[in-house]
């Protein structure tokens, strides 16, 4: 098994959706009744940070991340989708795909990673945590599902540690506590 993650290209969509569509069904993964097409989904998700993962060609998963909000003080937040095939999601893979993720991430510049993930899905939440996600807390009976099931979220969140991306303002930490971390933001926060 040779696993391949690369950027998300428009042709992987019928691929990326058919793993959306299993997650749709498993009614644990989302809240969507039924597949966007390309351009429904293009415009939703924010053009960086898309990626696939290949196992000997085949796509078994993607990962990208939406905006939170509009406003340009949020610009560093992002909301991550993740989906794998039903052989993939309790697999080491899918810490592999979230882990890249993450890593472009950093490299775009977003500070903060959220995920709202249904408080069933053991696994993913375990994913989540793997790749050094926290559970801030529990949305309780958030939604219905399309069973009309009250449903429960957990909102997980991973933040940068550096102000490499700018989201930890580290010197005013410091100064608050006596301290100055100038030109070396690796040890602040």
């Amino acid at each position: 098994m040779e696993l391949n993650i690369r950027p998300m290209e428009r042709g992987d969509w019928p691929e990326a959706v058919e793993i959306l569509y299993q997650s749709i069904q498993t009614n644990n993964d989302t809240f969507l009744l039924e597949c966007p097409d390309f351009d429904q989904w293009d415009v939703s998700n924010l053009p960086d940070c898309r990626l696939v993962m290949e196992d000997d060609y085949s796509i078994v998963g993607w990962a990208s991340l939406s905006s939170v909000s509009p406003l340009e003080a949020y610009k560093g937040v992002a909301s991550v989708s993740i989906y794998l095939d039903a052989e993939h999601r309790e697999k080491d893979s899918a810490v592999s795909l979230l882990s890249a993720l993450v890593e472009e991430s950093e490299k775009a510049g977003y500070w903060l990673l959220e995920s709202e993930i249904f408080e069933s899905n053991h696994p993913k939440l375990s994913f989540f945590e793997k790749c050094s996600f926290r559970r801030v807390g529990t949305r309780e009976r958030v939604a219905k599902d399309r069973f009309g099931v009250w449903r429960s979220l957990v909102l997980m969140e991973r933040r940068i540690q550096t102000d490499k991306a700018g989201g930890c303002d580290c010197d005013m930490i410091k100064q608050m506590q006596g301290e100055s971390c100038s030109g070396n933001p690796e040890s602040c926060c």
